[in-house]
C-alpha cells in the first residue's frame, strides 16, 4: 500500500501555558501555593516579595523617580447580600516597561506548549528536590515511644542482664502501648547461653509497667486499665470499685449489662455510675499519648464577618495570600536593546513573572467570586447554624458565577472559610437534599445536625434507635429511611443505641 497524504477536519481541546498555570494555581491549597511561590522566588530573579521590595526602595530614595511604586490598597469588603460576584483589589504591582523592549515580549504563547518548550529552565538557581531543606525534620520536637521508654529505663540502676531484658520488652511494645508477645515467646527469643528464665522477664516487665505513660506494657485491655487504676492515689474515690470491675467484670461493662454488675458488686447505682465514669477517664491506648502525627495547620483563605448593619461581608485573608511584585532593579536592566544571552534570559524571566502575577490575581478573583456566592446562598447557616443549612450542589454556584463545575470543584478543594461559627472547607457548604412532606427540600447537613441534637438530648438509659430517630424526623416533615439515618449517624462517629446506653446521665 502506497503512503499518501490525507486531510481531515476535527476539533481538539488545547490549552495555552498561561491557562495551564492558572488551573494549577487554582487547585493548590494555601500551603502548597506558598511552596510554589517560594520556588518561583528562588528560580526567577524578576520576582520579589512586596515587603522586601518596599524596604529596598526606601533605602534608595535618590532614585524615587525611576522606581515609583503605586500604593496597593487593601482588599475591600464585599457585600454578600447585594452582589453575586466580587473582585479583589490587585495585591501585586508591576513596573510599566518601556515600549522599546516590551513589544518584544509576547502576551500569549502558542497553544499546547510548556514553559520549557519556549524558555530554558533556570536550573542553576532551582533547588533540587532531593536536597530540599526540610525544616520540620530538623526542628521537630517529637519523641518516639521507644525513646521515651528507653530514657526511663536508663535512669534505673540495673544489671546488664536486666537491662538487656528491658530493652527487649520495650522493643516488643507496639504503637498502642501493648506488649505484643507473650512472656514465653520473649524467653525463646534470647540466646539460650544467657539462661534467661520467664520469671526474670516477668520481674522486669512489672518494672516497665510502672513507666510513663500509665498503662504501658499491658498485655490486653484489662491489664492496661488495671495498671492505670493502680497508679492512682489511694484516696481516689471509687478506685476500689473500678479495680474490681476491670479485674473481674470488664466483659459485663463492655456489654453495658449494668443490672448484672449491680447484682455482682452489691453496690448502689450511684456508686457504680461513679466508678464507670472513673474508668472512662482512662486511656485504652496509652502509647498514642507519646507518638502523634505531624501537626496539620489550616490557614483560612477567606474571612466572613457580620457587620453592624446586619449583612455579611467576605474578604480574602491578606496574610495567607502571597504578595509578589516585579523587581524593578532587574526589570530596568532590560532597557538595553541588545540581543545578548543575558538580556534574552532577563526578558524570558520577566515574561514568566508577569504571567505568574496574572495567574495569582485570577486565582484571587475566582476564589472571591465563589466564596461570595456561597455566603449569599448560606446566610441562614451563618445566622442560625447547621440546622438551617440550605441544600446546594456545584452546579448552583457554577450557574451563578458563570463558570464550569470543574472550576468550582477546583476552587473549593482544600480552601477554607473562617466564619463566626468556625473554620470550614468550602466543600462543606455543598450537600445533597431530602424531600419534605411540604414539598420543600432539606439539606443532608441539616439532617445530621438534627440527629446530633436528638442524640444529645436522649435518655442515656433508653437511647434512641435508628427507627425512632426516623419517626421523629418524619413528625417534622422530613422523610428519611432507617438505613439513611444509620449512614448519617456513622459518618458523625455516633455509636448505635446499644453502645450509647449509659447507667447515669
Amino acid at each position: 500500500m502506497k503512503p499518501s497524504l490525507v486531510m481531515k477536519m476535527g476539533q481538539q481541546l488545547t490549552m495555552t501555558p498561561q491557562l495551564q498555570q492558572a488551573i494549577k494555581l487554582l487547585q493548590l491549597s494555601t500551603l502548597d501555593l506558598h511552596q510554589e511561590v517560594q520556588h518561583a522566588l528562588e528560580s526567577n530573579p524578576m520576582l520579589e516579595l512586596e515587603s522586601e521590595g518596599l524596604e529596598r526602595d526606601n533605602q534608595n530614595n535618590n532614585d524615587e523617580a525611576a522606581f515609583d511604586i503605586p500604593e496597593t490598597p487593601p482588599n475591600a469588603p464585599v457585600d454578600a447580600s447585594a452582589a453575586t460576584t466580587a473582585t479583589t483589589q490587585e495585591t501585586t504591582t508591576e513596573p510599566q516597561p518601556d515600549s522599546e523592549w516590551a513589544e518584544k515580549i509576547p502576551d500569549e504563547l502558542p497553544v499546547d506548549t510548556a514553559w520549557d518548550d519556549i524558555y530554558q529552565p533556570a536550573t542553576s538557581s532551582a533547588v533540587s528536590e532531593d536536597r530540599e531543606f526540610d525544616i520540620t525534620a530538623r526542628t521537630g520536637g517529637q519523641q518516639s515511644l521507644r525513646d521515651h521508654l528507653e530514657w526511663q529505663l536508663n535512669l534505673i540502676p540495673l544489671s546488664e542482664k536486666d537491662n538487656l531484658i528491658g530493652v527487649a520488652i520495650i522493643d516488643d511494645i507496639d504503637s498502642r502501648g501493648y506488649l505484643a508477645s507473650a512472656v514465653e515467646q520473649l524467653t525463646e527469643s534470647f540466646d539460650p547461653a544467657l539462661e534467661i528464665e520467664p520469671e526474670e522477664i516477668e520481674a522486669v516487665l512489672k518494672l516497665v509497667q510502672q513507666f510513663d505513660p500509665p498503662g504501658i506494657g499491658g498485655r490486653d485491655l484489662q491489664e492496661c486499665l488495671t495498671l492505670q487504676l493502680r497508679q492512682l492515689p489511694d484516696d481516689e474515690p471509687f478506685k476500689d470499685i473500678a479495680l474490681t470491675v476491670t479485674e473481674k467484670y470488664l466483659s459485663l461493662l463492655g456489654g453495658r449489662d449494668y443490672k448484672q454488675l449491680l447484682r455482682k458488686l452489691r453496690i448502689s447505682e450511684a456508686d457504680l455510675g461513679a466508678a464507670v465514669r472513673l474508668i472512662q477517664t482512662l486511656n485504652p491506648k496509652p502509647g498514642t499519648s507519646i507518638e502523634s502525627d505531624e501537626p496539620e495547620y489550616i490557614i483560612p483563605d477567606v474571612v466572613v464577618k457580620k457587620q453592624k448593619e446586619g449583612f455579611w461581608t467576605v474578604e480574602l485573608n491578606g496574610e495567607a495570600m502571597p504578595r509578589l511584585r516585579i523587581n524593578n532593579d532587574y526589570a530596568s536592566l532590560i532597557k538595553r536593546a541588545d540581543s545578548s544571552r543575558d538580556n534574552t534570559y532577563m526578558k524570558n524571566q520577566l515574561q514568566e513573572a508577569r504571567w505568574l502575577l496574572k495567574s495569582l490575581q485570577s486565582r484571587n478573583e475566582t476564589l472571591m467570586k465563589v466564596a461570595t456566592c456561597i455566603v449569599e446562598q448560606q446566610q441562614a447557616f451563618l445566622d442560625y447554624g447547621e440546622e438551617a443549612m440550605k441544600p446546594m450542589v456545584l452546579h448552583d454556584i457554577a450557574e451563578a458565577v458563570g463558570m464550569h463545575e470543574s472550576t468550582i470543584s477546583r476552587v473549593t478543594t482544600q480552601k477554607y472559610m473562617h466564619t463566626p461559627r468556625g473554620i470550614f472547607e468550602l466543600k462543606y457548604f455543598f450537600s445533597s437534599h431530602v424531600s419534605t412532606s411540604s414539598g420543600g427540600e432539606c439539606s443532608s447537613t441539616a439532617i445530621r445536625a438534627i440527629i446530633k441534637k436528638l442524640v444529645a438530648a436522649e435518655n442515656p438509659k433508653k437511647p434512641l434507635s435508628d427507627n425512632k430517630i426516623a419517626t421523629l424526623l418524619s413528625e417534622q416533615g422530613i422523610k428519611v429511611a432507617r438505613r439513611t439515618i444509620a449512614k448519617y449517624r456513622e459518618s458523625m462517629n455516633i455509636p448505635p443505641s446499644n453502645e450509647r446506653k449509659r447507667l447515669m446521665p
